[in-house]
């Protein structure tokens, strides 16, 4: 199913994967590339990992997309998740890979039926835990 803007294939592997993580929470996080014009799944993060695997697992160079299912705790004491959508682009990434996933991102994240809070980032400064738990709350 190729998106007629961008020319973008979504892999059913893709949402398959995302609804795990949604509803069974078999995985942390989900890292995505564009690879021969079609998105597909780059790596799953085990329950366990933590926000800083997470952020080791995208590359410095090259742009992804990533999904990441963040738990904390509210101010009124309320354990709570919420799936962020990360848009990881690196300043120092190809210009034309960036175009790419710029052009790609909305169709695909549409795809994900249930992302909660978007991230862009081209450093991982703009992705810091901090920035992250003031946007979960």
């Amino acid at each position: 199913m190729a998106n007629s803007a961008s020319g973008m294939a979504v892999l059913d592997e893709c949402k398959l994967k995302f609804l795990e993580l949604k509803v069974k929470r078999n995985y942390r996080y989900i890292v995505f590339k564009i690879e021969n014009q079609e998105v597909v799944v780059e790596k799953l993060g085990n329950p366990q990992d933590g926000y800083d695997d997470f952020t080791a697992s995208l590359p410095a160079n090259e742009c992804r997309y990533a999904v990441y299912d963040f738990d904390f705790t509210t101010n009124e004491n309320c354990q709570k998740s919420k799936i962020f959508f990360v848009a990881w682009s690196p300043d120092i990434s190809k210009v034309r890979m960036k175009m790419v996933y710029a052009s790609s991102k909305d169709k695909f994240k549409r795809e994900l039926e249930g992302i909660q809070v978007e991230l862009q980032a081209t450093d991982p400064s703009e992705m810091s835990l901090d920035i992250v738990k003031a946007r979960a709350l």
